[in-house]
């Protein structure tokens, strides 16, 4: 089915009509769009279609409630959760398993998207936003957005091991490396190093290491671009940003300050249709 747009749009950015009124709680996207089918859900002066986007000026009514869509700076949430070990970064899990998603703020609208992913053995830092936005452009490998990561590695790690990681090794899925690999301390064979990369590939600091002979005994990301684990931050809570920390990651990444958009802004009862006089 091809796009349909409405006639009054005075902006060339667009959305769903599902995705509009899903925003203002009139229900999921998937309630909203058997709306649609039903017909009661109206755009400007007729009834909306599956596939319908509105944009800046447009006119949407559902329920006996209308709203205008406004093209408005955009108030996004942003926090970092101290992910402990045995949860997935997924909001539901076959298995049962516990998710990252079960400890955070809930939300009046919108979702919270996680930034990357860690493994179930991994802690640390966890980026959450409600802005898709932020978490396209930090998650696009054409940004080299920087990890870093604390690892304790069991085995004996040499100078020349080092250099081979930062000068690059060929894996499974092709070549990888770190950006720098810095030496934390320890005794024996259970050192610490902090390594940072620019990409994000499954188990990757694991796999580099396991290239060398050596494993991962502990593995904790302790920042994702400018986002930083902070020191007091207890394991299973969370710390959100404030508004100007947010505006900081999206300037970070090369994106406006701002986050712009659209919204719904409530205009009243829809009039009902008026039948014929009696005589």
């Amino acid at each position: 089915m091809s796009r349909k747009r409405s006639s009054k749009g005075l902006s060339n950015r667009v959305e769903r009509v599902q995705k509009l009124l899903a925003g203002v709680g009139e229900g999921s996207r998937r309630a909203i769009e058997k709306e649609i089918a039903l017909g009661h859900v109206r755009l400007n002066d007729r009834q909306a279609e599956l596939g319908d986007t509105a944009g800046d000026g447009d006119r949407l009514c559902l329920g006996g409630q209308c709203w205008q869509v406004t093209h408005r700076p955009l108030a996004h949430r942003s926090l970092v959760y101290n992910k402990p070990e045995g949860e997935v970064t997924t909001r539901s899990d076959p298995q049962g398993r516990p998710t990252v998603f079960d400890r955070l703020p809930r939300l009046k609208q919108g979702r919270w998207i996680a930034v990357g992913r860690l493994d179930i053995n991994t802690t640390g830092l966890l980026l959450l936003t409600t802005d898709g936005e932020l978490a396209n452009a930090m998650m696009h490998p054409s940004n080299e957005v920087d990890r870093e990561y604390a690892c304790r590695i069991l085995g004996k790690v040499d100078p020349m091991m080092i250099q081979r990681l930062k000068s690059g090794v060929e894996l499974e899925d092709g070549p990888a490396h770190f950006s720098d690999v810095v030496d934390s301390g320890g005794e024996g064979e259970n050192r610490w190093f902090h390594v940072t990369l620019m990409e994000g590939r499954n188990r990757e600091v694991r796999r580099l290491w396991a290239s060398q002979g050596v494993r991962v005994s502990r593995l904790k990301r302790v920042r994702y671009g400018a986002a930083f684990l902070p020191k007091r931050l207890r394991m299973g809570a969370w710390h959100e940003f404030s508004a100007q920390d947010h505006c900081v990651l999206r300037e970070d990444v090369g994106l406006s300050s701002h986050a712009q958009g659209l919204q719904l802004k409530p205009i009243g009862r829809a009039r009902k249709p008026t039948g014929k006089r009696r005589r």
